[in-house]
């Protein structure tokens, strides 16, 4: 998709296409207070009808988003949204059209939904909606909404003798909420982060987070990780997803546009969008920005981390831009009470 065929409005708005054979519609993702999602089966003599969506609807022509998300949950569920924010959005080609989906995140809402156009509803919890058949363009939602806003890189371990401290460290990140780590370690052979890599999972299982590796499938597996992140150089090595990868958790690496349309062609679960701001790590190398950050998450199909100078106080501004959160090693790594 060209990035011409977008326009970026101020940064708290939502972009909009001003291509007149694109759909706009409007989803939500409601979350009740127990993280359950409520999901809608489409009626049957609509386009998709008898698979399972997000509740919302057609963007009216020259209608608010928002307003239109308010619009569509009081026909659809009878309820008033309260608090919500930019989740998503999806670009897909059907073969007779082309749409936007563009998702939304409810945390609150007034009323209790019902089907008031006798559409079926039900509330899932997350582990339960891959078992139910969505729409394509439906599928990047539950990535968007079983990954969390924040993927903490881990600095390099070191040596043997401050493993003890590195693990101190991962769980003090890890007790402020951290759920998706990356083990970076790419100064330690495979003998070593095999001795490493199961101390840094068995912290990570206490708390629920997710570990992934910069390793290859078959010693990803061996070790029980939760997934592995993909390098730039070796993301663009595969034509397609690994077949033996199924079940694992992907997420790559990008710093180009070509970079992240191969992520997302490949089936890769999220990306990393580099650098997104300077680095401490690498002085003076050009940034991208958070325009042109937004702009690539414009186009990918995946959810997607801005990584590259982030803290804390910048997951809002990777929502404004179309972005999942951040992914950090500095600013999610040392805690203090600010970021507490």
């Amino acid at each position: 998709m060209d990035l011409r065929l977008f326009i970026r409005l101020r940064p708290h708005q939502r972009r909009v296409p001003f291509l007149t054979s694109s759909i706009h519609v409007v989803a939500a993702a409601i979350v009740g207070d127990d993280g359950r999602v409520l999901i809608a089966r489409r009626p049957q003599h609509l386009h998709q009808g008898g698979l399972w969506e997000f509740p919302g609807g057609k963007v009216e022509p020259g209608e608010d988003v928002q307003a239109a998300l308010r619009r569509e949950l009081m026909e659809e569920l009878g309820i008033t949204v309260g608090c919500s924010r930019p989740l998503i959005r999806i670009p897909y080609q059907y073969p007779d059209r082309h749409v936007l989906l563009d998702v939304w995140r409810v945390t609150y809402a007034e009323g209790q939904p019902h089907g008031r156009e006798g559409q079926v509803i039900r509330w899932v919890t997350l582990d339960e909606l891959p078992r139910y058949e969505f729409p394509p363009p439906n599928r990047p939602i539950i990535a968007a909404l079983q990954l969390p806003e924040r993927y903490l890189i881990t600095p390099e371990p070191g040596l043997p003798d401050h493993w003890p401290v590195f693990l101190q460290e991962l769980e003090t990140a890890l007790l402020h909420g951290i759920r998706l780590v990356q083990l970076r370690a790419k100064h330690l052979d495979e003998g070593a982060l095999c001795v490493l890599a199961p101390q840094v999972l068995s912290v990570c299982r206490r708390f629920g987070a997710r570990l992934l590796l910069n390793a290859e499938v078959a010693l990803v597996k061996e070790l029980g990780a939760d997934g592995m992140q993909l390098s730039s150089k070796v993301l663009m090595q595969y034509r397609q997803r690994p077949p033996e990868a199924v079940g694992l958790l992907l997420g790559a690496s990008c710093h180009s546009v070509d970079e992240l349309m191969h992520a997302c062609g490949i089936g890769a679960d999220f990306a990393l969008v580099s650098p997104v701001s300077p680095t401490q790590s690498h002085p003076g190398m050009p940034s991208l920005g958070w325009d042109r950050f937004g702009q690539l998450t414009e186009l990918s199909t995946i959810p997607v981390y801005a990584l590259g100078g982030m803290e804390v106080g910048d997951i809002p501004l990777a929502w404004q831009h179309g972005g999942q959160g951040i992914a950090a090693i500095r600013g999610l790594w040392h805690w203090d009470g600010e970021q507490a």
